[in-house]
């Protein structure tokens, strides 16, 4: 579906003039219309959240196939949810109870309203990273900020997209430690992280959970465009 297409879809007509000047002006459709598909549910976005991406879709649906290896219901944590595409999706489609965080309070009033307007039931907090987090998990899964401060991305996404949820220290890796070196006593004995990466990431955050987690089992699969896009980390399997 073009962008225009899009605005068709989902803008009354009397706004559809103003959202075609919109996306002239380098507006993202999604943030015009107010929503964004995602998997097989309808976000609420706007300039607090991160515009959910297909690759996410692809990390939820293996995410999804790999709780099978897990003993139903599931305690699962997302950290950085942002609209709640992850958090929200995994709920419907897995017998679970679903801890959703975020730094920013505004993200997570999208976030709860997603929630409500799928019918699912999130329990969201605030927190940095893990540090407001109690309990332990069967899945962690986490899209973090893991663009590099000094890399050179669309501007569409750059001048559009909050900042907070693009950009991170240590070259993009500064999330992924610090979610690695503090996540032993959230884990069930038999657990998965679940990550989305930076195509080039591979290697370094695979040392990282090597330094932190070594007896773990390590995957990294691709997206559909054949980029390194996701790693699997399976605790106890």
């Amino acid at each position: 579906m073009t962008d225009i297409d899009y605005l068709k879809k989902y803008l009354p007509k009397e706004k559809l003039e103003e959202g075609l000047k919109k996306l002239e002006e380098g507006q993202p459709v999604q943030y015009i219309v107010g929503n964004v598909d995602f998997y097989d549910i309808n976000l609420l976005v706007n300039k607090n959240v991160l515009i959910p991406r297909f690759e996410t879709e692809y990390l939820v649906e293996k995410t999804i196939n790999y709780a099978k290896k897990l003993k139903e219901p599931l305690d699962i944590l997302d950290i950085g949810t942002g609209s709640g595409a992850i958090a929200i999706t995994l709920a419907k489609h897995l017998n679970s109870k679903v801890i959703a965080t975020d730094i920013s309070e505004k993200a997570l009033e999208i976030a709860q309203k997603n929630a409500k307007r799928n019918n699912t039931k999130i329990n969201f907090k605030q927190s940095d990273i893990l540090k407001s987090v109690k309990g332990k998990f069967d899945i962690i899964i986490s899209n973090p900020p893991y663009i590099s401060k000094d890399e050179i991305i669309d501007p569409l996404v750059k001048d559009n997209e909050p900042s907070l949820a693009l950009y991170a220290d240590n070259k993009g890796l500064y999330f992924y430690e610090e979610i690695l070196k503090n996540i032993k006593p959230y884990l069930k004995e038999k657990s998965i992280i679940a990550f989305e990466i930076g195509m080039t990431q591979s290697k370094d955050i695979t040392k990282i959970a090597q330094k932190y987690l070594p007896k773990v089992k390590i995957i990294t699969e691709k997206d559909l465009t054949g980029k390194d896009r996701y790693i699997f980390i399976f605790n106890n399997f």
